[in-house]
Formats: structure tokens, C-alpha cells, sequence
């Protein structure tokens, strides 16, 4: 706890939290609108993705924008949303909760600050940078690839820049119990792409179009920041942006936290570096569909893992490090209520995995074989789905105790383990060029010269996602006690997906030829209401709760 804390609040300095905060949200709702912001995000970020695919098919472009896409996002990871939940987050919110409000603003002011020195400052070094950066993150990239990512990369630094003040301004939303605006302002981040895209397509040539992107893609940073900021100054009306915020104990805090929490995020960014740089290596078009790969698989983990992580942190905290049995309660339910949604995904991900990437990816440049490499990819990333989840609620628990420290430390050994055994599977299921030498696949004669390298890359990921669920597990047992969604619960979901993934196989098996989009539709809705209807039948309270809730609004419509 920040030592601040403990002591009295001035006269005249605060008010009570309940005359300046909204009563809190149930936990439900709360995670719905963190969900409904995400979705809204998810859908439209699908759309941008299909556009690019379009466009730009696997080649040397869309290659070239993954990697400018992920060299910047050191500013993002480091000191973006990651980092703010396990220092600025829980700080912020005591106060809030004891009613001290100037202090929180002053707070609020000085990381406000503090982000912007060190966001402008990286920066510009990156700009200047880029040709360095370039090369020494991505080796295997030559010529016209090499050239087209430093182009990108210097318009995509300033914006990753935008984008932390973005994830402070979520951090202030969220602590006031606002909950869908932050999550759902990334739509404007995406449609400013899209717009760019659609604008200047069959206008100009493909570099031209891939710098149109990128300029778009900055613009919408800003829109991202500008939409939540009028929102942010109603609600945190005592904001100080000065040097009077530098001298708060509960801003020397945030940054006792914020140490551990940047070497967690700094690991888990070196982690997506050892990726890019290991897939261009590999032949042209890994790196964008790895990319690819993870627009999907991602797409559960913000939705259950980061939506209930989100709309917890911010309770816990208030309730402070003595309320022991009360964080395991919460931690304990928000883990089944993630695994209720992320369970099926995993087995949809398996069993109708390529009518989804059809679906969402089959056009234009896009063709078929890209869609069956991209879901191998998919399909191996999802087998560490459900660690990965679930270890969202398990950092949002230790934060929640102001241990950043402990997840850091887990995040080191995650990403080594992920590393070595995504490296040397990445070798043995595609020739890897290093220097001019080729290194041959030992396992050639099975994957008869399809480039896979990026299937060992995902395998690697889940194999250190399941590394990192066993350690972060039971390091908080120890201090909290038992936490898991349940045996008996998780049986029945595998149960109930697995009938929605024999529904979903028979639809497909018997559908005419249609559009890939209908029949990913047509696929996915069997598979949902099949899960939806067994988990009901087996007396799931949160089936019943999302049946019955639905009901209640077509009844009142």
C-alpha cells in the first residue's frame, strides 16, 4: 500500500469517494461493456486485417507493415496498459476509494507527464533510428522488404507514442468505473487505416498504398487519445499536470511498481522480437502470417481474459492487501467465467479453425493456401489459449497486492522457455537462411516444402504460455489459496464444445458452395448455439445467466 494511505486526509482536500464515483458496477456487467468496447475494437481490427490480406496478400508489403507494426510497439508494451495495471491502476484507485482526490490528481498529472517525456523522447529516436532498428530486429529482411519497413516504422513510432497516452487515459476511465469508452476508442484507431486504405486503393501503387495505411494508422492514434479526453477532464476534475504531483508517496509508489512491471512488459516485448526476428528468416510472407494468426487468436484472450482482468483490478485494489479471502473469491469466479468462453474457443479454433480464417481472410491476394498455413499457425498459438487467459486474472491478483515483481520475474522464464523451444521447432519444420546459409529442415520429408517455420513459433508460445499459467498459479496459491474454474465445470464445457464442434463439422460438410464469410458465419452460429444449448441443459449458471439476459432484452424490445 502507498504510504500515503495511512495518513489523514487533509481539510478541504478530498470529499467523499461516493459524492465523485459511480456506485460500482456488478462484476458482470462491468466485464459486458469491457467486452463490448473489445468487440467493437476486435470486429472493425478483423476488417482492417481483411483489407490488408486484400490488398497485400502474404508478400513483401504486408510484410513489411507486420514488422513496422510490432518494431514500435516497445513504447506501447513498456509503458502502455500492461504497465499502468500494475502501478498507476491500483495506486490511483486507493485514492479514489478513500475519497483523497486532489492527491489523485495530482497523480494522475505527474505519470501523465512523465509518460509524455518518455514516450516524445523514444520517439524521435526511433525516427532517427529506423534504418538501425530495422536491421538489427529484423535480419533477414533485404532490398525492397528492408526498405519499405523503414518507411513504416518512422511514421509508426510517434504513433505508438499516442497510443500510451491512450492507455492512460483508460487507466483514469477505468478507475472511475468507465469502462466501455477506452476499449472501444481503438475502433477509431482502426477505421482511420481502413479509411486511408480504401481512399488510395487503385490510386496508387502498393508502396503508395502501404505509406497511406501507415499515415492513416498514426492519425488514428490521435483520434483514439482525443475521444476519450473530454470524457477523462469531467470525471478527474482535479487533474494536475506539474511537479507538485512528483512529490506524492503514492506517486513514489507507481514507480516502485512500475520497475518490476516494465521489466515484466520488456520481457514479454523482447518475447515478440525474438519472433520477428527468428520469421524473417524464414521464407517471404512468415511474418505476416503470424500476424495474422494472432489478429485471431488474440481475439478471445481481449475479450474474457482482459475484460475481466480489467473490471477487476480496479475493486481489489480498492479493497486493500488485508482482504485476502475477498481476492480469492473474486479471482476464483472471474477464472470460470473466462474459461466459460474460452474453452469453446480453443476447440473452434481446432475443429472449424480454417472456415474462420476463410472467412475472414479469403480474398482478394489472399488465396487458399494462405488460409490453410495461417490456421495451422492458429491452431497451434490456441493450444496455449486457456493458460493464457486464465494468467491475465493471475496478474491482475498479484497487482491487485502490489506485487509486480512476481509476474515479472515468471514473464523472464516464460519468454526464454517460448524462445529455445519456438527456435528449434521453427528449424526442424522449415529451411532457415542465416547469413546466406541455409539450414535444412529435418523434418522436410513430412511437410512436403510448405513453409511451417511459423507453426514452430506458435508452438513455442503456448508451450511458454502453459509455463508461465503453472508458476503464476502457484505462486498465488501460496498466498491466497486454492484458485481454479473447477473440474466438474471444465469438464462439462469440453463437453458442450466438443457437441458444437461435431454440429459445426457435420454443417460444413453438407453446405453448398458459398461465400467463405456465409459459411464461416453459418459454422460459427451452430457451434455457439449447440455450446450455448448443452452448457444451459447442464445447469451452467453462466449459461443460464447469458440465455436468460438475452431473453430478457428481445422481450423487452
Amino acid at each position: 500500500m502507498p504510504a500515503s494511505n495511512d495518513a489523514p486526509a487533509a481539510a478541504g482536500a478530498t470529499q467523499p469517494a461516493s459524492s465523485r464515483e459511480p456506485p460500482a458496477p456488478r462484476r458482470g456487467v462491468a466485464a459486458l461493456l469491457v467486452a463490448a468496447g473489445i468487440f467493437s475494437s476486435r470486429v472493425i481490427g478483423l476488417i482492417r486485417e481483411r483489407i490488408i490480406g486484400g490488398y497485400f496478400g502474404t508478400g513483401v508489403h504486408a510484410d513489411a507493415l507486420a514488422a513496422g507494426l510490432r518494431l514500435p510497439n516497445v513504447l506501447q508494451n513498456l509503458l502502455g496498459e500492461g504497465t499502468l495495471s500494475a502501478s498507476f491502476i491500483p495506486a490511483y484507485s486507493a485514492l479514489l476509494g478513500q475519497g483523497r482526490t486532489k492527491e489523485a490528481g495530482r497523480v494522475a498529472g505527474a505519470v501523465f507527464a512523465l509518460l509524455l517525456g518518455i514516450a516524445g523522447v523514444i520517439a524521435l529516436a526511433g525516427v532517427l533510428l529506423a534504418p538501425l532498428i530495422v536491421s538489427v530486429f529484423t535480419p533477414g529482411f533485404e532490398g525492397e522488404r528492408r526498405e519499405l519497413t523503414i518507411a513504416v516504422v518512422r511514421i509508426f513510432f510517434p504513433m505508438t507514442g499516442v497510443l500510451v497516452l491512450s492507455a492512460w487515459a483508460l487507466g483514469i476511465l477505468n478507475s472511475h468505473r468507465r469502462f466501455f469508452l477506452p476499449y472501444f476508442a481503438p475502433v477509431l484507431w482502426n477505421a482511420a487505416i481502413i479509411a486511408a486504405l480504401v481512399a488510395y486503393a487503385g490510386r496508387v501503387d502498393l508502396e503508395g498504398l502501404l505509406l497511406a495505411g501507415a499515415w492513416g494508422a498514426l492519425a488514428g492514434g490521435f483520434l483514439q487519445f482525443g475521444i476519450q479526453l473530454p470524457t477523462l477532464l469531467r470525471l478527474e476534475r482535479e487533474l494536475s499536470i506539474g511537479r507538485a504531483g512528483f512529490r506524492e508517496p503514492a506517486f513514489r509508489q507507481v514507480l516502485r511498481n512500475a520497475g518490476p512491471a516494465v521489466l515484466g512488459r520488456g520481457v514479454v516485448q523482447l518475447s515478440g522480437y525474438v519472433d520477428l526476428l527468428l520469421a524473417s528468416l524464414l521464407a517471404i510472407g512468415a511474418p505476416v502470417r503470424l500476424r495474422f494468426a494472432q489478429t485471431l487468436y488474440l481475439l478471445p484472450i481481449s475479450l474474457f481474459g482482459m475484460s475481466v482482468a480489467a473490471t477487476e483490478l480496479p475493486e481489489l485494489s480498492r479493497e486493500g492487501d488485508a482482504a485476502v479471502e475477498a481476492l480469492r473469491a473474486r479471482a476464483a469466479a472471474a477464472l470460470r467465467r473466462v474459461a466459460f468462453f474460452v474453452v469453446p474457443s480453443f476447440v473452434a479454433f481446432i475443429s472449424i479453425g480454417e472456415e474462420l480464417v476463410a472467412g475472414v481472410y479469403h480474398t482478394g491476394a489472399f488465396t487458399r493456401e494462405d488460409v490453410r498455413l495461417v490456421w495451422l499457425v492458429l491452431a497451434a498459438y490456441s493450444l496455449g489459449l486457456i493458460p493464457s487467459t486464465a494468467t491475465r486474472v493471475f496478474q491482475s491478483s498479484f497487482f491487485a497486492l502490489r506485487d509486480t515483481a512476481t509476474p515479472a520475474r515468471i514473464a523472464v522464464i516464460r519468454v526464454l522457455a517460448a524462445a529455445v523451444a519456438g527456435g528449434a521447432l521453427m528449424t526442424q519444420l522449415e529451411p532457415v537462411s542465416v547469413l546466406g546459409i541455409t539450414i535444412p529442415s529435418a523434418l522436410a520429408q513430412f511437410t512436403r516444402g510448405l513453409p511451417l517455420g511459423p507453426v514452430g513459433l506458435a508452438l513455442g508460445a503456448a508451450l511458454g504460455a502453459w509455463l508461465e499459467w503453472r508458476l503464476l498459479k502457484s505462486r498465488l496459491e501460496k498466498r491466497v489459496g486454492a484458485l481454479g474454474a473447477g473440474a466438474g465445470a471444465l469438464v462439462r464445457m469440453f463437453v458442450a464444445a466438443s457437441a458444437g464442434a461435431l454440429a459445426a463439422r457435420a454443417l460444413a460438410a453438407v453446405l453448398p458452395v458459398l461465400h467463405p464469410a456465409l459459411i464461416a458465419l453459418a459454422v460459427a452460429a451452430i457451434f455457439g448455439c449447440v455450446y450455448f444449448a448443452v452448457t444451459y441443459g447442464l445447469g451452467m449458471p453462466e449459461a443460464r445467466t447469458t440465455i436468460e439476459g438475452l431473453l430478457r432484452r428481445l422481450r423487452r424490445r
